[in-house]
């Protein structure tokens, strides 16, 4: 697995496209509404919505991702940096925001490369 990390709107899918050969129908989008993992897809973005969305249904993201890496141990992972700025007011807001970054740092472990991307432009961390 790859993992891309970086802010929102920084060009993370379009580096993922260009890097790999894919295109976006390769693409599996998370989202806040369902807990769901799909099997083998190129490219998975947003997986800070998969951690809301365990969090809002009492599932550990950890538990859930580590029990399904088959489906995604060979994917490019891209995850939104959503850890600078202000802490968070509301605990269960906070509680993401920790929860979306022990999950990153659960994928870098794993990954056999991460790149931070900024701009368009990718700088690998690993």
């Amino acid at each position: 697995m790859v993992l891309l990390i970086g802010g929102a709107y920084q060009g993370k899918v379009d580096y993922a496209c260009e890097k790999f050969n894919l295109s976006r129908k390769d693409m599996y989008t998370c989202s806040r509404d369902k807990v769901e993992m799909p099997d083998g897809a190129a490219i998975i973005n947003n997986v800070e919505d998969l951690v809301w969305a365990c969090l809002a249904n009492g599932r550990d993201p950890l538990k859930y991702l580590s029990a399904r890496k088959s489906r995604w141990a060979k994917s490019v992972m891209i995850v939104n940096e959503i850890s600078c700025g202000l802490v968070p007011m509301d605990k269960d807001d906070r509680a993401f925001r920790e929860a979306v970054g022990r999950t990153t740092t659960y994928l870098a472990q794993e990954a056999i490369a991460v790149t931070r991307v900024f701009a368009g432009i990718g700088k690998r961390l690993k």
